[in-house]
C-alpha cells in the first residue's frame, strides 16, 4: 500500500478508536504511526492496543510505527474545602505545605520540591493558563503571590512554572513502570514528555538501552534554552504547540515551530507538529479553515510527521480527520510552491560517508530522473540520512529488521519494506529493482539508485551506490 504523500500522519488512540476495525480503518484512510498516550491507558490497555495494530499490520501486509507517550509529572493543585474558589485580580494568594483543604487566600501545593524551587518574581499558570499568578515571597514551604489574571481555582487543578527549573526529573514512578511495560511488548518510539534538560533524554535512553528509540517532547522554556543539546541526544523531536503555547507566548510559537523543525532537519532528526492541528474535528464531520492553512503550513515546513490527538482517539470524526490530514498533505506535496520551498531548507551535508552518499544519491537521481532511490539499511540510519535530503525520488528502505522498518514509519519520505538482507552485489541490485517493481515505483527499463553498505549487515557502513535498470 503506496502513500502518494511523503510528510507522514500519527494519529493517537482512545475511545473512539480502540477496535481492531477502527484501527485498520484509520491506517487505510492514512495513519503511519499509531500513538498510545499513556495519560490515559492502563498497561493492560496498552498491550491490548498494540496487539490490534500488529493484527492489522499482519493483515495489510506493510509496517506500522506504534508511539507510547509517558505522561511525565504532572503538577497539580490539592482540594479545596469548598471545591474551588473564585480569585479577584491583585488579591494575595498562597500555596504552601500545609495539608488542609483550601479556601480563597490559600491552597496546599502537594510538590514541596516545587516550592523550594519558586522565587520571587516567577509567574504561575493554573488550569493551562486561565488563572496566572507571580510569586512575591517565597520559602521552602510556602509561596505568597499576586494574582494577575482572575479566575476560578477548583480541586486538582494543573499547574505551570514556564518560569522555574522544576527539580525532578521527566521520568516519575508511574513513567518508569509503563516504560518498562511498553518495551516488553516491542513498542518502537518512546515519547518523553516535560524535557527540560538532556538529562531527561538521558535517562529514558538508559533504561530503553536501544529496544526503543526517543522522541522529546519539547513544550517548556527551559527545553528551548537547551534545545541543541536535546536535540542532539534525541532521536527524534516532537513540535508540543499545546504546552509550549501555555508555557509561553502564544505568539511565539509559531515562530518556534519553524526553528524546531528547520534545526532537526539539519540534524537529521526527523520532527513531529502536534496538537490542535483539526481540533474542530473533534465535533465536526469537517475542520475550519484557519486548520487546513495550519497543517498545511507544518506540511510546507518540511516537517517529518503531522499528528492527530483528541481528533482521533475521542472525537466523532476519526476516519474524516485522518481522511482530512492526508487529503491536505497530498495537495500541498503537488503544490508548484512546496518542492522550491522544501529544497531552499537544505542543509549542508555533515562530513561523513553516510551523509555525502546520501546528498549524491539524491544529486544523481535528480539529474537522471531516476524512479525511486532504494537503501539498503540495517539499522534505519541511512533511511534517516535520505529522508534528511528531502528527494524528489521517492525512497524504498530496504531491512531484515521488522523494528526498523516500523521505526522509519515516522521518518519523511521513507517507504519501508522488511526483507532478508542482501548476500552479494548483485543480489543487492537484482532485488533492489524486483522491489521497486513490485512496489510500483519503477517500470521496466526505468533506472533507480541503489545505496547500500559493503560489507553487508555492518550498520552504519554506507559507502556505494550503483545505478540499475528494472527489468
Amino acid at each position: 500500500m503506496r502513500r502518494l504523500r511523503r510528510v507522514k500522519i500519527i494519529a493517537t488512540l482512545g475511545p473512539a478508536s480502540t477496535s481492531e476495525d477502527m484501527i485498520k480503518k484509520l491506517f487505510i484512510a492514512g495513519v503511519d504511526v499509531f500513538r498510545i498516550n499513556m495519560s490515559h491507558a492502563s498497561h493492560d490497555g496498552m498491550r491490548n492496543q498494540v496487539s490490534m495494530i500488529r493484527a492489522v499490520e499482519r493483515e495489510v501486509g506493510r509496517p506500522i510505527g506504534i508511539m507510547v507517550d509517558l505522561q511525565g509529572p504532572k503538577l497539580r493543585l490539592d482540594t479545596f474545602a469548598d471545591g474551588g474558589a473564585m480569585l479577584e485580580k491583585g488579591q494575595s494568594f498562597v500555596l504552601d505545605s500545609d495539608k488542609k483543604p483550601g479556601d480563597g487566600t490559600r491552597v496546599h501545593l502537594p510538590h514541596p520540591e516545587i516550592l523550594s524551587a519558586l522565587e520571587p518574581g516567577h509567574v504561575i499558570l493554573i488550569d493551562d493558563g486561565k488563572v496566572k499568578l507571580r510569586v512575591t515571597e517565597s520559602t521552602k514551604t510556602r509561596s505568597v503571590t499576586v494574582v494577575e489574571v482572575p479566575g476560578k481555582v477548583s480541586n486538582r487543578k494543573g499547574v505551570s512554572l514556564p518560569d522555574t527549573m522544576i527539580p525532578v526529573a521527566a521520568m516519575t514512578e508511574k513513567d518508569r513502570s509503563d516504560l518498562e511495560a511498553s518495551l516488553e511488548v516491542g513498542i518502537d518510539w518512546i515519547a518523553v514528555s516535560f524535557v527540560q534538560r538532556p538529562e531527561d533524554v538521558a535517562d529514558v535512553r538508559k533504561t530503553a538501552r536501544g529496544r526503543a528509540l526517543i522522541l522529546s517532547k519539547i513544550e517548556k522554556p527551559q527545553a528551548i534554552a537547551r534545545l541543541d543539546e536535546i536535540i542532539e541526544i534525541s532521536d527524534a523531536l516532537m513540535v508540543a504547540r499545546g504546552d509550549l503555547g501555555v508555557e509561553m507566548p502564544m505568539e511565539k510559537v509559531p515562530g518556534l515551530q519553524k526553528r524546531i523543525t528547520r534545526m532537526a532537519r539539519r540534524l537529521g532528526k526527523p520532527v513531529v507538529v502536534a496538537t490542535q492541528m483539526l481540533e474542530s474535528m473533534i465535533t465536526s464531520p469537517v475542520p475550519t479553515r484557519a486548520e487546513v492553512s495550519d497543517v498545511a503550513t507544518a506540511v510546507f515546513d518540511g516537517a517529518d510527521a503531522i499528528m492527530l490527538s483528541a481528533e482521533s482517539a475521542a472525537g466523532q470524526f476519526p476516519v474524516e480527520a485522518v481522511s482530512t490530514m492526508n487529503r491536505i498533505a497530498e495537495e500541498v506535496e503537488s503544490d508548484a510552491l512546496y518542492r522550491s520551498i522544501i529544497n531552499n531548507q537544505r542543509a549542508l551535508a555533515e562530513a561523513t560517508g553516510a551523509d555525502a552518499i546520501a546528498m549524491a544519491a539524491r544529486d544523481v537521481a535528480e539529474t537522471l530522473d531516476l524512479k525511486a532511490i532504494v537503501a539498503w539499511t540495517s539499522s534505519g540510519a541511512t533511511g534517516l540520512r535520505l529522508s534528511r535530503e528531502r528527494p524528489e525520488a521517492p525512497v524504498l528502505a530496504l531491512t531484515p529488521s521488522a523494528s526498523t522498518a516500523r521505526r522509519l514509519a515516522i521518518a519523511w519520505g521513507i517507504h519501508a519494506i522488511e526483507t532478508e538482507d542482501a548476500t552479494d552485489v548483485d543480489d543487492m541490485v537484482d532485488r533492489a529493482c524486483r522491489i521497486a517493481s513490485q512496489e510500483e515505483f519503477a517500470k521496466s527499463a526505468q533506472r533507480i539508485i541503489v545505496v547500500a553498505g559493503v560489507p553487508f549487515g555492518t550498520p552504519g557502513a554506507t559507502n556505494m551506490m550503483r545505478i540499475a535498470y528494472v527489468p
